[in-house]
């Protein structure tokens, strides 16, 4: 029998459907020149939604630069997660995604714009937030259905003063469709060639209330496949040791020493180390449901009633911090001299005194399995609200939402190091179960066991009322009315998280110490906003308007602090428009950074978890780095007189935690840009935007690779700070590592935003045209000061610990594009995409390693086969490209929060509507 291999199968299929499509459009690129605009998604009667503005006036058009996704372009992703799309937008860096193994996210996907870390992006669902997660002020964005995804609108700008803390970087807003009408079902799945699926399906519901309102209901469901290291050729990491499985075992009296290779052979030149990287978990498996009802009824003419439910189910199984290397032993116990597992071979070994044998034993405990967080998370989310019109040119709207994220986590592979009455564990098993070589039996059931790891929860209740339109009822200006949107708001937030008692007093073989802790705060805010129309139909000023926002936001933890924002928007003709923003933007510190008690890790983890080694890069005194002198006063061991990349150098712990004296970042943002849309060209447009974003007071940590580099290469002097955060044992090798938030950094980031639409209808090709589509994203710039007494680091076009913001994302190219092809048809599209990540190097100091740039291509469509029944069908990363490698720093040889790691991928997906 022939097996057909599953991607013939896709390619197959994607071939049938594209044969067999006519002519004409329905399917847009993503379009950044007319997303802004209040007519994108509603009607005059319906609330406006303009991302960026809480003015609501009728053919209103952003100052601010907005780039969207549309609902088609959503569906030729064959999306089932917000993941499945969001990474294709240039502005959107790494953040946290389904290769993020040793995260605290546990099956999360956290969007961050610009590479200015995951808590200086706004998520907000209709304009208003959506409920974090966690001790960041981060939102898992998969709680979002994206079946009932009408567009996305990312602003890179900064908006704080018009939605309030966080949005430093910009916002990421999700628009849902409350209007639907009818049932509609999807199945879709994504199977990678290399192994590996993600599939599911969703229900949606929609109809009118009477004739007065609208309901909607949706339902969705995902799974996600494991994937481990071994399934991608290239993620085998030979250097990513772990203690022996089959043990190395030291006779104390004698110094004889024999162990076991991973096969079970007993030798006396046992090697130290294995291997088992290939079992590791590349991408966690993930199981999520979403259910979601959105309202809106209308009492009256003056009263419109809505609201929205929101609930999701999200079960996965990751590594955690420690990640997931096994737990382990290293002590001496007592061997009995009839120890029922000893063989001759190992009685020669041993020294008996009064029938014991005193052994060092070294081994991993594989037996018990990987470290594993088995978390479920349930997110939910309600608002209420009321709003009307005031008056034919004013709104008014008031609601209130609350919001809870909780989550659990049982941790398997590991186990207790003492029992309740304080006697070690392992010394009282070793004459009871067989200790020696690997696959010990009986060794899991006398050592493992289940921890009830932690209980996170995390709540958000916001209220807010506003009045916003123009003042037309009273006056107008020559040039036209005055928009105006004036507010108040109430937010709360509060946060805790219990450990199990084994985690908060270490007494676990991998966790080290975690810290329990809670924490709240909240904050009355007052805001406005005006848009003052200037001039109009005047030689080259059509119109010109300028406007600003005000926020003044009283924090019970952290003081009264304004921002503020002003505007301008040029439309010297129907061709051309200039606009230009300057905004001072504000973020509070989250949780982890005020309230966070001490926590700490073993400081070797920093080299056996792939997820740390950014973070430790070797003693550079024993490397031949470092300043001498330095190095002596310090008394570091001799140039190359051991292995300072060893975990046995690194003796102690890896301490981190809050810091309740923690301020507020501050900082502005600038942007100007055009709009091209020449009448000589129809079906063009143009838009480019440059952009400054420079934040002060930047929260931050020192990591042991920063301390240490400034200690003993670039600041070698006696009184640098940054020598007391990596301290020394006696014999030179580094014993602890102190680690805690800080109002140390400034980031700078300069750049252009280009995007750009064009839609040729030839003659000679059937159908509607084709459209050609271009999104860019060029950082001419981007300074990270990690603190005040090291210099600027240039960032751009770089990799590696050094240049993270937030030690999540570690790529920051200097260029990003998206590029598009798409062949306009009656009843559907066809689609090539290119995607494109520039050159980067290395961060680190005295590196000269370079990742190419790398390009990925997509083949999708979408075909309506009959009024109810829609197919689409795609191929991405299409010619099958793997990530860069890279020597060192990166999670199994290379970045998997930026570039893709799942090969090709073939996407199927059918929808049916009634």
């Amino acid at each position: 029998m022939v097996q057909i291999p599953r991607y013939a199968v896709a390619i197959a299929a994607l071939a049938a459907g594209i044969a067999q499509m006519p002519s004409a459009a329905f399917a847009q690129s993503t379009d950044t020149a007319s997303s802004a605009t209040a007519q994108a998604d509603a009607s005059a009667n319906e609330p406006i939604v303009v991302t960026g503005t809480r003015i609501k006036v009728p053919g209103l058009t952003s100052s601010s630069p907005v780039v969207s996704t549309n609902e088609e372009q959503i569906r030729l992703q064959s999306a089932l997660t917000i993941e499945d799309f969001s990474t294709k937008l240039p502005q959107l860096s790494g953040g946290v995604r389904q290769g993020s193994q040793g995260s605290d996210a546990f099956g999360a996907q956290v969007l961050e714009l610009r590479n200015f870390g995951q808590s200086r992006s706004l998520v907000l669902i209709n304009g208003t937030r959506a409920t974090p997660f966690g001790f960041r002020n981060s939102v898992d964005v998969n709680s979002i259905p994206s079946s009932l995804i009408k567009r996305v609108d990312v602003l890179t700008g900064g908006a704080a003063a018009v939605y309030g803390a966080d949005a430093v970087a910009g916002v990421v807003n999700f628009i849902l469709d409350d209007d639907f009408q009818g049932i509609k079902g999807t199945a879709t799945t994504r199977l990678s060639e290399h192994g590996g699926a993600q599939y599911g399906g969703s229900v949606t519901v929609g109809g009118k209330i009477g004739d007065r309102g609208n309901i909607v209901v949706a339902a969705d469901y995902t799974q996600r496949d494991l994937i481990r290291a071994k399934d991608r050729d290239w993620a085998a990491t030979p250097n990513q040791t772990i203690r022996s499985l089959g043990g190395v075992f030291t006779d104390v009296a004698s110094g004889n020493t024999f162990g076991f290779t991973d096969n079970g052979d007993f030798t006396t030149t046992p090697s130290a180390t294995s291997n088992i990287s290939g079992s590791y978990p590349l991408v966690s498996p993930l199981k999520r449901i979403n259910v979601t009802t959105l309202m809106k009824y209308e009492i009256t003419p003056a009263v419109e009633a809505y609201g929205r439910a929101m609930y999701t189910n999200v079960r996965t199984r990751e590594t955690g911090t420690p990640g997931a290397t096994p737990a382990s032993v290293n002590q001496v116990v007592s061997i009995n001299q009839d120890n029922p597992f000893l063989t001759d071979d190992i009685r020669n070994q041993l020294t008996f005194v009064d029938g014991a044998a005193q052994v060092n034993v070294a081994r991993s405990l594989g037996e018990l399995g990987l470290i594993t967080y088995n978390t479920e998370r349930d997110t939910f989310q309600v608002q209420g609200g009321l709003r009307g019109p005031l008056t034919p040119s004013i709104d008014w709207n008031i609601y209130a939402q609350y919001g809870r994220s909780s989550e659990s986590s049982k941790i398997t592979g590991d186990g207790l190091v003492t029992s309740p009455s304080g006697a070690n564990n392992f010394a009282s098993i070793v004459n009871k179960v067989d200790i020696f070589g690997p696959n010990a039996p009986g060794l899991a059931d006398a050592l493992g066991t289940t921890i009830n790891g932690f209980k996170r929860d995390r709540d958000q209740f916001v209220t807010a009322a506003n009045l916003s339109g123009t003042l037309e009822d009273l006056f107008s200006l020559p040039a036209g009315p005055i928009g105006f949107a004036l507010g108040v708001e109430y937010r709360r937030e509060t946060a805790s998280i219990n450990q199990d008692t084994s985690l908060l007093t270490g007494n676990t073989y991998r966790e080290g110490v975690q810290g329990a802790y809670s924490g709240s705060f909240d904050v009355k805010e007052l805001y406005g906003e005006i848009l003052v129309p200037v001039l109009h139909d005047l030689p080259l000023i059509e119109k010109f308007d300028v406007g600003g926002a005000y926020r003044l936001s009283d924090y019970d933890l952290f003081g009264t602090h304004g921002t503020w924002k002003v505007e301008a928007n040029w439309k010297v003709d129907p061709s051309l428009r200039f606009r230009g923003t300057y905004q001072r933007v504000l973020r509070t510190p989250n949780f982890g950074e005020f309230a966070a008690s001490t926590s700490s890790l073993p400081f070797s983890a920093l080299v056996t978890v792939d997820r740390l080694k950014p973070r430790y890069g070797g003693d550079p005194c024993v490397l031949g780095t470092g300043d001498a002198a330095q190095c002596a006063r310090f008394g570091a061991p001799a140039v190359g007189s051991v292995d300072s990349t060893s975990a046995s150098y690194l003796t102690g712990n890896y301490y981190y935690g809050g810091n309740p004296d923690i301020k507020p970042e501050t900082g502005y943002t600038t942007t100007i840009g055009g709009v091209f849309t020449p009448s000589f060209l129809p079906g063009f447009n143009l838009t480019v935007d440059w952009y400054e974003l420079d934040l002060r007071g930047a929260v931050g940590v020192i990591q042991p690779i920063a301390a240490i580099t400034s200690c003993y290469i670039t600041n070698p002097t006696e009184g640098n700070p940054l020598c007391q955060l990596v301290t020394r044992n006696s014999d030179g090798s580094f014993k602890d590592a102190y680690v805690n938030n800080q109002n140390l950094g400034r980031l700078l980031q300069r750049g252009f935003d280009i995007s750009a639409n064009y839609t040729i209808r030839p003659e000679w090709l059937p159908g509607d045209g084709v459209r050609l589509s271009y999104q860019g994203n060029i950082v001419t710039s981007y300074l990270i000061q990690a603190n005040s007494t090291v210099d600027p680091v240039q960032c751009k076009g770089t990799f590696g610990a050094t240049c993270s913001s937030d030690g999540t994302t570690l790529v920051q190219p200097d260029y990003r594009h998206t590029a598009g092809v798409s062949w306009l048809l009656p009843h559907g599209v066809v689609q090539f995409d290119w995607q494109r990540i520039g050159k980067v190097h290395s961060s680190s100091a005295g590196s000269d390693e370079t990742l190419a740039a790398q390009n990925t291509f997509d083949l999708s469509a979408s075909y309506d086969l009959s009024d109810a029944i829609t197919f689409t069908a795609g191929v991405y990363n299409m010619f099958d490209k793997k990530p860069p490698m890279v020597s060192t720093g990166g999670v199994f040889n290379t970045f998997p929060d930026t570039y893709d790691i799942l090969g090709r991928t073939f996407g199927l997906s059918l929808t049916g509507k009634l």
